[in-house]
């Protein structure tokens, strides 16, 4: 298994903090570095970094990182990293595809998960599904933030039926992790030659009309969107504690 961490954009809500969202530390550890140890944790073999705004910065931190993890990590960088981030998935996948992989761990470089989330995550795939989302159903979560939280609608068997940030109603709160087939990155694309601005919500959309998308609910555990102050402040809080095994 392969994993894609999109960290490709401009990261406005962290500027105060930090010039490149990827790089701003929680207690010492860069963010992109939480993420490609919590992929290759859960198992993924190989971690490839969408890069974009300061790319080269973030592409020098990740040889680094190799060296000193041992952990294959490959850089794909967007030549325009203001486009929605559909773009950066569909190019993270065809880097999958390129180094000779299918199915991929789907994480943003500015969420952090407890362990059992991206473990019982990667092996949630099956036939009958082109994307599994992992979701909380805490909807009134005190860690979310409802004004950027990307909200989900659900079947009684747990399919997607609507996503997007500003659905009604809805029944639980997208935590920024996905196990995917290429069937994503290619409903991407449909959508964006269909006229949609291109967004990771766009492609999931159409899979969800298709039947296609399915979640898996995380049962309390622990994570993080870490995107403004707020939120940092809350990760430097509580991440020691939650992701023990990375901060040793």
């Amino acid at each position: 298994m392969d994993a894609v961490i999109i960290a490709a954009g401009y990261g406005s809500r962290l500027r105060d903090l930090s010039d490149s969202k990827p790089l701003t530390p929680v207690c010492g550890v860069p963010l992109i570095e939480l993420g490609v140890r919590q992929a290759h944790a859960a198992g993924a073999r190989r971690v490839t970094v969408v890069t974009g705004h300061e790319a080269a910065r973030v592409e020098s931190f990740l040889a680094d990182l190799a060296q000193r993890s041992g952990i294959p990590i490959l850089a794909e960088r967007v030549s325009d990293w203001s486009r929605p981030n559909g773009f950066s998935v569909i190019a993270g996948a065809a880097r999958v595809a390129q180094a000779g992989g299918r199915d991929f761990l789907l994480m943003m470089a500015d969420h952090i998960f407890s362990a059992e989330i991206l473990h019982r995550l990667a092996r949630q795939g099956g036939s009958d599904r082109g994307v599994t989302l992992a979701i909380d159903r805490r909807v009134d979560n005190p860690l979310v933030d409802p004004d950027d939280a990307t909200w989900v609608r659900t079947d009684e068997q747990g399919r997607i039926r609507a996503i997007g940030k500003t659905i009604s109603p809805y029944d639980a709160v997208d935590c920024g992790a996905f196990l995917c087939t290429p069937e994503l990155p290619e409903a991407i694309a449909e959508a964006i030659a269909a006229g949609a601005a291109g967004s990771l919500s766009d492609g999931m959309q159409r899979l969800a009309d298709k039947g296609r998308a399915t979640t898996m609910e995380i049962a309390g555990a622990w994570w993080l969107d870490v995107d403004d102050p707020r939120a940092h402040a809350l990760a430097e809080a509580q991440a020691p504690g939650q992701l023990a095994a990375l901060y040793g």
